[in-house]
């Protein structure tokens, strides 16, 4: 049960009592029925009871796509961190800069969600070890290496071709996320999948107008 339906039945069970108090005799405003708060703290009760167990109630395939996930973003702050001092085009600063600031955000969300429903939360670590190839899109040690490596406008190059390939990895972990029955119902963890599909399809589109406008290489 989610938390929608667990609200939606407070409010049904809130409307049952109100009506079968509607025949019964009123008390003065300045002195409330004491049976009647005793329901209503146990109906708040119910409540949240069914609310947390809502939260707990989660699908495996929610619990690792947001761990998955994580992991995924980490290595595009990897990449991204990179760019300060390598990029040779204000441009690819500033599009590095944005990955950043929205890949963090998602990171904190993911590890709330996973921290409230007591599942394990993955630590974000910036090391080539920690790195799960395995997951669509990521980057091999040999392709990292080799944009730490490089300057200016090859730097650019090859960071375009290769968070092309890493966004296009997420954007397949969210199809299969959403392929999956009875998984991504929490209203978190869909909006979290949605907005990751959506803002990485736009800058996969963004970033490949960037690299069709690189000069040719010599």
């Amino acid at each position: 049960m989610n938390v929608r339906l667990a609200r939606s039945s407070i409010a049904v069970a809130a409307a049952l009592m109100g009506a079968a108090c509607a025949g019964a005799p009123t008390t003065p405003a300045s002195a409330p029925s004491a049976t009647g708060s005793a329901d209503l703290a146990e109906l708040e009760a119910l409540y949240y009871a069914r609310a947390d167990s809502a939260r707990m109630n989660v699908h495996q395939a929610d619990v690792a796509f947001m761990q998955g996930m994580i992991g995924h973003h980490a290595q595009a702050l990897v990449m991204s961190e990179l760019a300060p001092e390598r990029a040779g085009s204000q441009a690819l600063r500033t599009l590095a800069a944005r990955t950043i600031n929205a890949q963090n955000d998602e990171i904190e969300s993911m590890r709330s969600w996973l921290a409230e429903r007591v599942q394990e939360v993955p630590e974000v670590r910036h090391d080539h070890a920690s790195m799960r190839a395995s997951m669509p899109g990521m980057l091999s040690p040999g392709q990292l290496r080799e944009l730490e490596a490089a300057r200016g406008l090859e730097f650019d190059r090859l960071f375009l071709t290769y968070m092309i390939q890493h966004h296009s990895g997420a954007v397949t972990m969210v199809h299969e996320l959403f392929a999956t029955d009875g998984a991504a119902l929490d209203d978190t963890v869909f909006k979290i999948a949605s907005d990751i599909q959506v803002d990485q399809t736009t800058e996969i589109d963004r970033m490949q107008l960037m690299l069709d406008a690189l000069p040719a290489r010599p």
